[in-house]
């Protein structure tokens, strides 16, 4: 195990969406897994629904990623403040980049335009984001 530089801060992350119920989660969740602490991880909606998609949670499941305990959170100034990037995942949602940060949107894969519904939608919008997160973490961290 390498031993990080004390004086280099624990890169931030927010992932956005417009219900912060699906695709901001999945990608908080894979980002958890892989970065395994070493990516400070939030994710937030401009529009925060009431609850997380259930096939989402399941998707992450199968994954071994268990982010039940989580709920839609609505984007914060301190939030905004306190990371180093910021992703936009799909159309959706509509946000100011905020000035000095990584600013990007992810048009993420949308199957249901393809007529694919269900869970087989949700994996393939789960594994787009996944290969989206893996090259984001290793931008973050160098490694």
């Amino acid at each position: 195990m390498t031993e990080q530089n004390p004086s280099q801060k624990t890169p931030a992350v927010l992932f956005v969406c417009s219900k912060n119920g699906g695709k901001s989660q999945l990608a908080a969740g894979l980002m958890n897994q892989l970065a395994g602490g070493d990516v400070t991880v939030y994710s937030a909606g401009t529009k925060p629904c009431s609850s997380l998609n259930p096939q989402a949670v399941e998707s992450l499941t199968e994954l071994g990623i268990d982010i039940t305990g989580e709920h839609p959170k609505p984007v914060t100034d301190d939030v905004l403040d306190s990371v180093d990037a910021v992703i936009v995942l799909g159309t959706e949602a509509k946000l100011e980049a905020p000035a000095g940060k990584r600013f990007e949107v992810w048009e993420t894969d949308e199957p249901s335009e393809r007529g694919i519904e269900g869970m087989e939608r949700m994996r393939l919008v789960r594994d787009d984001i996944k290969a989206r997160v893996q090259k984001l973490h290793a931008e973050l961290t160098g490694k």
